[in-house]
């Protein structure tokens, strides 16, 4: 059973950095897409990052630069460390995994696991 639980979402400053890590079970890095999405209330879920079965990464243009996708400390995570955060970059993040192929993994509908969400709210 595959299951992913996010953390690590809080209340930063702008210009501030924020950690946050998706534990992972029942799936393998190589065999499947394990992305970062976001959705800002009134607004579609948006694609953050991607571990491309965990052979490439690849990132939005609104955060690249500031984000950075990475292998936890535990084998089963993926963390997101964003950095320079900004008020638009407040949404709630949503860790997903799937075997989208890789002209598809912006699209959420390609990606039948889910989490439940941390908050993350960056004040002016």
């Amino acid at each position: 059973q595959v299951q992913l639980v996010e953390s690590g979402g809080g209340l930063v400053q702008a210009g501030g950095s924020l950690r946050l890590s998706c534990a992972t079970s029942g799936i393998t890095f190589s065999g499947y897409t394990i992305t970062w999405f976001r959705q800002a209330p009134g607004k579609e879920r948006e694609f953050v990052a991607a571990n491309f079965r965990n052979t490439n990464k690849y990132y939005a243009d609104s955060v690249k630069g500031r984000f950075t996708i990475s292998r936890g400390n535990a084998k089963n995570t993926l963390d997101l460390q964003m950095d320079t955060l900004k008020p638009e970059d407040t949404a709630v993040y949503f860790c997903a995994a799937g075997r989208a192929i890789l002209s598809s993994i912006r699209d959420p509908n390609m990606y039948g696991h889910w989490g439940q969400g941390t908050q993350v709210t960056v004040s002016s």
